[in-house]
């Protein structure tokens, strides 16, 4: 039978920490993964995630709906972009990231 469901990111299914100064909190529902990822001022991938994942760049696709603070994201070839509130955005392997500014960024993210 189908039915209406409802979850909330404020009681997540699970939640883990990665690595330094990040949070990603994790529903799923209706057959579909979202995240909430929160990570604070300063925090890097290459400084904070490359040693967890022994990777050289990050490997993930990510497709990101910006909630607050800023993101900022450079591909291996050079190619930057900055994604802020109410922002949509696609980044694909082979990248860093960064929070620009003094304040965390927020995003939900679907899990590819």
């Amino acid at each position: 039978m189908v039915t209406i469901e409802k979850k909330s990111l404020d009681k997540p299914d699970d939640t883990t920490t990665p690595g330094e100064k990040l949070k990603v909190e994790i529903v799923t529902i209706g057959g579909l993964t979202l995240q909430r990822v929160t990570v604070e001022s300063g925090w890097q991938w290459s400084k904070h995630l490359k040693p967890v994942v022994k990777t050289e760049t990050c490997q993930k696709h990510h497709l990101v709906y910006m909630i607050s603070g800023r993101l900022h994201a450079r591909m291996d070839d050079g190619k930057e972009e900055e994604f802020g509130p109410g922002d949509i955005g696609v980044i694909p392997p082979e990248h860093d990231g960064w929070v620009a500014g003094n304040e965390p960024a927020v995003w939900l993210e679907i899990p590819h």
